[in-house]
C-alpha cells in the first residue's frame, strides 16, 4: 500500500481544534479537502503530517505556532485614520475589513479598536500564535 509522499497529491478529511477543544474549521460534511504535498499550499505542519500517512489511516497531530500562521507581528496591527475609510462603512470591534496593498495584494484586516477618529486594525492571520490539532484521515493519495 502506497504512503504519501512528497508531490504526491491527497485527499484528506480533517478537524481543525484550538488548544481548548474548540473546533475552527473542518471537512466534515463536505468533500476531502485535496493538495498536493510540498507545494506550500497549506501550512508546513499540515503538509509534514500527512507525509508517510497510507490511505484510510487516520492520525491527530498538533502543529506549533511556527509551522502553522507564525507568531503575531507588532508591525501588522495599525492605527487608520477615520477619513481614511469609506464614508458608507460604520467600523465595530472584530469586523472585517479588505485593504490593498501598493503591489494590488488584497490584505486581510480584523478591526480590533474602534476610537473617536481611527480604528486599530489586525493584519495577523486570526490564528497566528495558536498552536493547533488537527485530527486527520487520508481518503485518498494519487502520485
Amino acid at each position: 500500500m502506497s504512503q504519501v509522499k512528497q508531490n504526491d497529491k491527497v485527499k484528506v478529511h480533517y478537524t481543525g481544534k484550538l488548544a481548548n477543544g474548540e473546533v475552527f474549521d473542518s471537512s466534515e460534511g463536505r468533500d476531502p479537502m485535496e493538495f498536493q504535498v510540498g507545494t506550500g499550499q497549506l501550512i508546513p505542519g499540515f503538509e509534514n503530517g500527512v507525509i508517510d500517512m497510507k490511505v484510510n489511516e487516520k492520525k491527530t497531530i498538533v502543529i506549533p505556532s511556527a509551522e502553522a500562521y507564525g507568531e503575531p507581528r507588532e508591525e501588522l496591527i495599525q492605527e487608520v485614520p477615520r477619513d481614511r475609510l469609506p464614508q458608507d462603512i460604520q467600523p465595530e470591534v472584530g469586523m472585517g475589513l479588505v485593504s490593498k496593498a501598493p503591489d494590488g495584494n488584497e490584505i486581510q484586516l480584523l478591526v480590533k479598536e474602534v476610537k473617536e477618529d481611527a480604528i486599530i486594525v489586525d493584519g495577523n492571520h486570526p490564528l497566528a500564535g495558536k498552536e493547533l490539532t488537527f485530527d486527520i484521515e487520508v481518503v485518498g493519495i494519487n502520485s
